[in-house]
């Protein structure tokens, strides 16, 4: 009999609902449920501030559960997975105080330096390996009103708040928890030295505030039929099973590798370039190359950086909508392949890409501070923003082998990014390397084939998983061409100075 499970895949921009299939070493994925996500901005006393509507999220999972058991009668298993550093406080009662901040919110400037007034860096970096963005999980929390952590009974990441609603327990499940800065990764355990010192410097309760770490295969518990009906085949409760419930986590899980010898793309809203290690890289050049050091499942280390991705692309076309022009990222990834190569690049980790807002009058500015020629249409910001993603792919893949000392033969690209055919050439282009694109859906593949091996369907570690990938779903290869590698050297040249 074939084994069905639900995957629970929340991103940034959009929510789905997701059923996995599995029977004769294959799996079929199936959409329930899809629905729009993206931070509200409320004007509040302090200013405006950028939140998630968990409410409509929420609403939108019942549905696709519902759509689900509707469709498939049962379910084996459900999973959740999301994006990082974003959390909810609850009260003593269990009920969730406010929405919770989005992490492209405003409110954590200055948050890094006042961290660093206290606390080293450079010790930091060694227990928790964590790459400095102004939205970890440790600078919001130093950001949140005084009032709401001193009254909050538990923090939840939220994957975990969506998943004690269902199931009624809370836990911090690991993949997303290292993303906090509050992990040792060396241990895989809450970094008991580092909270003390955060309730010393800033007297915030941290430690207090965590719940218990759970490691991906771990069942939470039953989903409640009071929340939704939701039975096994057997008659009994669905087991809510903790996955790689950062998405980046699951994505790494469905990349159809081979061996170790790779490189990976989780591209989407973000793009997180990184290989896939044994242990955390926790020195002193991966501190200052900005380096994170992510937990995997299976003990495994997602060593990466975070690079803006397709979010700027996204955001052109919002506004061009706005505007009253009608395009898509599918119609100006198609027109950008005719614009010359390499004409416009910018540094898409700068922090003016960061939060909402005018994409390209931002790209026109960093063109024109740089004496490069201006982008003009639509399909020119397009080019210069694709190009500049593949720079970005490539010094990172670059730095990441170096500092690893962990040789790559091959780029394997997951996630939406996939669909970008341009993208995937340039890529390999400027990596030199051949590019593997697929799966689309690696975060609901990569959840669902977690759960898969907790009810008994998969038997193994991650090659097995990736058997199942590899046997269900094709993949299209990008060879570099070699001519174009001077053309990707000048470009570096001139992004670095």
């Amino acid at each position: 009999m074939a084994t069905t499970l639900a995957a629970v895949d929340l991103g940034a921009s959009s929510g789905r609902v997701i059923v996995g299939s599995f029977e004769g070493g294959r799996v079929t994925m199936t959409e329930t449920g899809r629905f729009a996500n993206g931070p509200v901005s409320v004007q509040e006393r302090c200013g405006a501030r950028l939140h998630w509507d968990v409410l409509r999220l929420w609403a939108g999972v019942l549905k696709g559960l519902r759509t689900t058991v509707r469709d498939a009668g049962s379910l084996d298993g459900v999973g959740i997975d999301t994006w990082g550093v974003d959390y909810g406080l609850f009260d003593l009662d269990g009920v969730l105080t406010g929405n919770p901040a989005s992490y492209r919110c405003t409110r954590t400037e200055g948050a890094i330096e006042r961290v660093f007034e206290h606390l080293s860096g450079e010790a930091m970096y060694k227990v928790n390996g964590a790459q400095v963005q102004p939205f970890n999980t440790m600078f919001q929390l130093v950001s949140e009103e005084t009032v709401h952590l001193q009254t909050a009974s538990r923090l939840l990441l939220m994957p975990d708040l969506f998943g004690y609603w269902l199931s009624g327990r809370m836990v911090a499940e690991m993949t997303n928890a290292s993303t906090t800065g509050l992990v040792d990764v060396e241990r895989r355990a809450w970094a008991e030295g580092l909270c003390a010192d955060l309730e010393c410097a800033f007297g915030i309760p941290v430690r207090r505030l965590l719940p218990d770490i759970v490691e991906p295969g771990t069942v939470i518990g039953p989903v409640r039929q009071q929340v939704i009906e939701l039975t096994t085949p057997a008659g009994a409760p669905t087991p809510l099973i903790a996955v790689g419930s950062h998405d980046t986590a699951s994505a790494v899980v469905s990349i159809p590798a081979k061996g170790s010898n790779f490189a990976y793309i989780s591209c989407g809203t973000w793009s997180l370039v990184g290989l896939e290690l044994p242990n955390p890289v926790l020195s002193e050049a991966s501190r200052a190359a900005n380096f994170t050091n992510e937990l995997g499942v299976d003990r495994t280390v997602r060593f990466l950086k975070n690079i803006m991705g397709l979010w700027i692309l996204n955001e052109c076309v919002r506004a061009w909508k706005d505007g009253g022009v009608e395009t898509s990222v599918a119609q100006l990834v198609s027109e950008a392949a005719d614009v010359p190569m390499l004409r416009t690049v910018v540094d898409v980790n700068d922090p003016l890409f960061l939060h909402p807002g005018d994409m390209a009058g931002r790209i026109t500015d960093l063109a024109q501070e740089s004496g490069q020629p201006l982008p003009l249409t639509p399909a020119e910001y397009a080019r210069c923003i694709l190009d500049s993603l593949a720079l970005a792919y490539r010094r990172a893949v670059r730095e990441g082998t170096q500092l690893a000392d962990h040789p790559v033969e091959v780029v394997h690209i997951v996630g939406g990014g996939v669909r970008a055919k341009l993208l995937c050439q340039l890529t390999a282009d400027a990596t030199g390397l051949p590019v593997i694109a697929g799966p689309e859906e690696g975060s609901a593949l990569g959840s669902l084939l977690v759960q898969a091996r907790t009810v008994g369907a998969i038997h193994g570690g991650l090659p097995a998983l990736r058997q199942v990938v590899r046997a269900s779903y094709p993949t299209v290869r990008y060879e570099p061409d070699a001519a174009h590698r001077t053309a990707w050297d000048a470009a570096e040249k001139r992004i670095l100075g």
